[in-house]
């Protein structure tokens, strides 16, 4: 099996129906900090609200621009809207195998209950198990995240196991963590 480097930068762009998955640019620090500085997005996610529109440029910069992540772009409008990616090994929590990595997404409040982060995870999944040749895929969510729970469920992902007392360093504290799981072989039997 080919080696991966311990991360993979975001290079292609996805099309759905509603939505461009592009690599993030530092011009979508306003964007990015209109949705992220909400405290119904980050602080659920485990991250803190963000400051201002140069914090936002400096998470884009030192984090998402950096790794396999991609900046969802609503067509109506062609502005960013939310955040989307994969940890490969050596970054996510639940593997160092070359061929698992854990997806992580965020959306804007506004965008909410209109079934857009399911269109963006089975693009972002398709090219998780078709372009790096993931044999699993890994999603978690906090206790309380009934949201991400739901997406995750509707996008296939199959319940592993709960944890108690996982430390959260950007929020300073101690939650519940529920961790989800597809095979390459369930992805499969799912687009069926």
């Amino acid at each position: 099996m080919e080696k991966k480097p311990p991360f993979y930068v975001a290079k292609e762009t996805f099309e759905t129906t509603r939505l461009i998955l592009r690599p993030w640019q530092e011009s979508d620090a306003e964007e990015c900090y209109r949705y992220a500085k909400d405290p119904l997005v980050g602080p659920i996610c485990g991250w803190p609200p963000h400051k201002d529109v140069e914090n936002s440029r400096q998470i884009i910069r030192d984090m998402l621009m950096k790794s396999d992540h991609y900046c969802i772009v609503w067509k109506e409008t062609g502005l960013p809207i939310g955040c989307i990616g994969l940890k490969l090994a050596g970054e996510n929590d639940f593997s160092e195998d070359d061929d698992q990595c854990e997806m992580g997404f965020w959306l804007g409040v506004a965008y909410w209950g209109k079934g857009i982060m399911p269109e963006a995870a089975a693009a972002i999944l398709r090219h998780g198990f078709e372009d790096l040749k993931m044999k699993k895929i890994w999603c978690a969510y906090y206790d309380g995240n009934e949201k991400s729970k739901r997406c995750q469920e509707k996008c296939g992902f199959r319940y592993q196991w709960t944890t108690k007392d996982i430390e959260v360093p950007q929020m300073n504290e101690v939650r519940i963590g529920h961790v989800n799981c597809m095979t390459v072989e369930e992805w499969r039997e799912n687009r069926r």
